[in-house]
């Protein structure tokens, strides 16, 4: 198993490159990442649902998470790296089967800690906000 490298984030969104497994698992496509903002769409199925036919929150977080990762690959060099070291999430509504829009942007980037958002929308509403705090690495 090889190590991935951030530029292979960028090359699944630009050239059509295989994505991550866990973009796979989490049914989340990446349509867009540039400048430090990055947008996918999650298709929410059954395996994601509760037992009240709802959305886990966690599923909520990681969709997010994944595209804060696409995000921050765009804003960083070819010899930097990351890993999330604080995840927020704020839910506002509940998330049902379909499609989930996924916009997250790297709102500070600093030398060793950058600080990252993402909102995600159901058919025009906001289900969820997420902010995070992502220690930058060299090497």
């Amino acid at each position: 198993m090889g190590k991935s490298k951030l530029m292979d984030l960028i090359d699944v969104v630009t050239n059509g490159a295989e994505p991550p497994n866990c973009d796979k698992t989490l049914q989340i496509t990446p349509t867009f990442a540039k400048d430090g903002v990055a947008k996918g769409i999650w298709q929410v199925d059954d395996k994601f649902l509760n037992g009240f036919g709802v959305s886990m929150g966690g599923f909520l977080a990681s969709a997010a998470d994944i595209m804060m990762a696409y995000a921050m690959a765009s804003k960083l060099e070819k010899t930097q790296t990351f890993t999330t070291i604080d995840l927020h999430t704020t839910f506002h509504r509940p998330v049902f089967p379909g499609e989930v829009e996924v916009v997250a942007t790297v709102e500070r980037l600093g030398r060793k800690v950058a600080y990252v958002v993402a909102e995600l929308v159901q058919n025009g509403k906001k289900v969820g906000d997420v902010v995070s705090s992502v220690m930058i690495l060299e090497g």
